[in-house]
């Protein structure tokens, strides 16, 4: 890499050649001004926030943020709260395991998951063996006002969803099924350490708890034991069963009248093998039944029968309807993956309706790109941060068939929008950035404030301080004449610069874009590549969103090849602009990323080096692993057996022998969303060509790296240097 030297040695150089003071104070002041570059290790200590909630009166902001610690080797998540009084921001938790924070409707608590260690949970003699040494995440309440933590559920068994009551007396949370010391036993002794894939699943049960027993039970910590039933029923004492189900429950909502319960439900061995596992379920007049019949429970009812996997559940103020988004498969016919949408059901009426007669609307309809995240907004409205092209903007809509508002603020991108719950406050709260404004978390008195919008977070202030590298979108016509549109990065100090060394990067998904935005992380580490010395070209291809269905939805049923000639076409359309320089072109992505590399390099040889990650390079058995597996056979056109010449044909590994390029390999240990036998695989299949490659596998880890802030910084560091051996560009880093 070139040495930071470089800069001041051509200074000293021009200054001693020219004449004229006037020029050559300009040149000094720009060298005492101009910014330092970034580094690896100062990209790699950025912050995300993965929750933002706004309290129900607006006054208060509790932020969720997630950093990389060194030291532990973890992703630390704490939660923070910022008043709106005096524009404070003070820690809230520091135990670094520490999400999905929900304000209790008096705002008087905030609840929240944890996985940090508490003597009283942990129980070995109730817990399976294989979880004794796992940290599973509980229940816990803190006060926004100040005061410790406290855990309020117990057990082996973590928490899969929570919610508040409406009247904030209560809160419902879901687990496993839990089993007594007796059956762990019997479990123990017969089957030893046995896994049975299927035969140990188990669904899930929806408790109650009252709040009162909560904090009465935390006053007396310490001073009585329980009772020795109690212990062995490995169930939160106080919590009272309300409903129970087959499958696992993801989410849950509580009406705020608190008359309805729903939730989502999903597989019980968390694979999307049945699209019907994954529906609404509503559990009806709550509180009818908690004051009349104590110990009844209720069988839930379906309110979805769809192909679809919904998510992002949220009553709205009528306590009638339910919003849901839809991000995977459709509700209008057979499965298939448009834009990700949102919906609402008709919750109300009797129990005895059936799925198919309740009424079912799409917000955001004759939106033309995506609905990323909503909020409802007090008076009913919704409030959507909305993908069009390499923009995320904010827009509002009064009722499925009102107009759609779109709000005027920032360019860039908005995320995670929030919004108080209380009508007597316009008050929202939200993540913004763009490619020279890092992440941070801003608030705006109303949607229609969003110009006056003020930081509340200064997490990410160190990369304001060094010279980042800007961005544009550029725009291309693919070989059948579909307009295609990607960002372009350049290396600093070299914007709009022409004949630059150029690494496509692309993004996962497929259905994601790349755009204006700032990321720092090991999945988009553009700004590190452009800091190395590389135009970083992002393609949105064939399947992208952000585009219209049409374009998403071109990828069936040529899940590599359609998209793969977007790209190529861009690379030739920037070559030919004389952009880039096509004896220096590099090639990378992760996830789907992954899988349209390995498809690159085998119908193309001009790219000199490839870095690679969690990518397939063959179907069928990528289809019986990943987890994901109907998603899978839809955009292959149907099952392995129904189209075998089409699986064959989209595959890499059967022209491997064309492959000509350089090949960087990453992989997680534990990765079941595309297998860490498919890295395997293509590292094998490349060896046998004496292709040089290089195969890195991160113990521990799954899809996302999530486990050890290390395996990422590796990750990138290594795929850096891999860059620089073969593509030939040795940058300032």
């Amino acid at each position: 890499m070139r040495p930071c030297l470089a800069r001041p040695i051509l200074l000293v150089s021009l200054v001693s050649v020219i004449s004229g003071s006037v020029f050559t104070h300009s040149i000094l002041a720009h060298a005492q001004t101009a910014k330092p570059k970034l580094t690896l290790d100062e990209f790699f200590n950025s912050v995300s926030f993965p929750s933002v909630k706004v309290s129900p009166d607006g006054n208060s902001v509790v932020i969720e943020t997630e950093r990389a610690d060194w030291e532990q080797q973890i992703f630390r998540k704490e939660l923070w709260l910022y008043r709106v009084a005096g524009g404070s921001l003070t820690q809230l938790t520091q135990s670094g395991h520490d999400s999905s924070p929900q304000w209790s409707p008096d705002g008087q608590w905030i609840a929240f998951l944890s996985e940090r260690k508490v003597a009283a949970i942990k129980d070995a003699d109730t817990a399976d063996d294989k979880d004794k040494d796992k940290d599973v995440a509980q229940l816990f309440l803190i006060s926004p006002v100040g005061g410790e933590a406290f855990a309020i559920t117990s057990g082996a068994d973590e928490v899969h969803a929570f919610a508040w009551s409406g009247d904030s007396k209560a809160i419902y949370f879901a687990t496993r099924q839990p089993w007594t010391k007796q059956q762990n036993d019997d479990h123990k002794k017969e089957w030893k350490d046995v896994i049975r894939y299927r035969g140990d699943e188990r669904g899930d049960v929806i408790y109650r708890i009252n709040l009162e027993d909560v904090l009465a039970r935390h006053a007396a910590l310490g001073k009585r034991e329980l009772p020795d039933a109690e212990k062995d029923a490995n169930v939160t004492p106080g919590a009272r069963v309300i409903s129970s189900t087959a499958l696992r429950v993801t989410e849950i909502s509580v009406a705020r009248d608190e008359k309805r319960l729903a939730f989502v439900s999903s597989s019980v061995s968390e694979r999307q093998e049945e699209v019907g596992d994954f529906e609404l379920y509503l559990v009806n007049h709550l509180d009818l039944l908690k004051l009349a019949y104590p110990t009844t429970t209720v069988g839930p009812t379906r309110l979805t029968s769809n192909e679809a996997v919904e998510l992002h559940l949220e009553w709205a103020p009528d306590n009638r309807h339910l919003f849901f988004q839809v991000n995977l498969g459709s509700l209008d016919r057979k499965y298939e993956d448009p834009q990700p949408r949102l919906y609402w059901v008709d919750a109300g009426d009797t129990l005895y309706k059936r799925p198919e007669e309740r009424e079912v609307q799409r917000w955001f309809a004759d939106y033309p790109g995506e609905v990323v995240r909503y909020t409802p907004l007090p008076d009913g409205s919704v409030l959507c941060a909305c993908r069009i092209g390499t923009e995320v903007q904010l827009a509002t809509q009064a009722n499925p068939k009102a107009a759609i508002v779109k709000r005027d603020g920032w360019a860039g991108t908005y995320e995670a929008p929030a919004a108080a719950s209380q009508s007597q406050s316009s008050r929202i709260a939200f993540v913004y950035s763009a490619t020279v404004r890092p992440t941070e978390v801003y608030i705006a008195d109303g949607p229609d404030k969003l110009a006056q919008a003020r930081p509340i977070t200064s997490f990410n202030k160190l990369f304001t301080e060094r010279e980042l590298p800007r961005a544009k979108p550029y725009r291309w016509t693919s070989d059948d004449g579909t307009p295609v549109e990607g960002m372009l990065m350049y290396p600093p100090e070299k914007f709009e610069a022409k004949n630059l060394p150029m690494f496509v990067l692309i993004h996962g998904g497929p259905q994601d874009a790349d755009g204006n935005h700032f990321a720092a992380d090991w999945y988009q580490w553009d700004r590190l590549a452009a800091t190395a010395g590389w135009l970083v070209f992002e393609p949105n291809y064939r399947g992208s969103t952000g585009y219209g269905d049409k374009f998403a939805l071109q990828i069936v049923p040529e899940i590599v090849s359609r998209p793969g000639k977007d790209i190529l076409t861009g690379v030739d359309a920037l070559v030919k602009d004389g952009i880039a320089d096509p004896n220096q072109l590099a090639v990378g992505g992760y996830s789907y990323g992954g899988y349209m590399t390995n498809w690159l390099i085998t119908q193309t040889t001009r790219f000199k080096a490839a870095v690679t990650g969690a990518g397939a390079v063959e179907h069928v058995a990528n289809w019986g692993n990943d987890d994901t597996t109907f998603d899978d056979a839809y955009f292959l056109g149907g099952l392995p057996w129904e189209t075998p010449d089409r699986y064959r044909s989209e595959a890499a590994i059967f022209q491997i022998n064309k492959v000509r390029t350089a090949t960087h390999i990453v992989a997680g240990a534990d990765d079941i969303r595309v297998a860490v036998l498919e890295d395997y695989l293509l590292d094998r299949a490349l060896h046998e060509w004496d292709i040089p490659s290089d195969l890195l596998i991160f113990p521990g880890e799954g899809h996302e790296l999530a486990k050890n802030p290390w395996h990422g910084k590796i990750k990138v560091r290594e795929e850096l240097k891999w860059l620089s051996k073969y593509g030939g560009v040795t940058g300032t880093n």
